[in-house]
């Protein structure tokens, strides 16, 4: 946790902005983020029998992501605007992000008797993206903290 008092987070509800926006948010951010998705997937295919790094990666891309935008917007109020957590959040990063070519990935392993695999690809998932929003979280506020900025520290300092 960062040396700064920890603000209490806001309750649980309703987004700010009309239904309407927010909806229109989601829908523009998840295709926005589907559309990455399909292209990492494009660009980098897993071979016929591999192991899928590229369905990985962006899952915990996705979650590095998360845990800035949380940061930044939750627990720092750095952005506050209404309808960035819907589109980047909920719709850019849950369309980008995919639990269900997961556990088609994991039911195409078992499927083919990769049991190993399998369960190789089930534990690294869920442990690299747990980390990974854990990790960019830790590093926003340690950067939020230094100012915001690279070399911020440094620069108060005499030599």
């Amino acid at each position: 946790m960062s040396e700064q008092e920890p603000r209490e987070l806001p309750e649980p509800g309703p987004p700010s902005a009309p239904q309407g926006r927010v909806l229109a948010a989601v829908a523009a951010g998840g295709a926005l983020g589907a559309l990455a998705r399909y292209g990492a997937l494009v660009l980098w295919p897993t071979p016929g029998h591999g192991f899928p790094w590229t369905v990985l990666a962006v899952n915990v891309t996705g979650c590095a992501l998360i845990g800035v935008l949380m940061v930044l917007t939750v627990e720092r109020g750095r952005i506050t605007r209404p309808l960035v957590r819907p589109f980047l959040g909920v719709g850019v990063l849950g369309g980008y992000t995919t639990f269900s070519t997961y556990a088609a990935d994991v039911s195409g392993l078992l499927v083919r008797q990769e049991v190993a695999v399998a369960m190789a690809y089930t534990v690294a998932t869920a442990v690299a993206a747990l980390a990974s929003v854990g990790a960019a979280a830790v590093a926003t506020r340690a950067w939020l903290d230094r100012g915001g900025r690279p070399g911020a520290r440094a620069e108060g300092r005499t030599a």
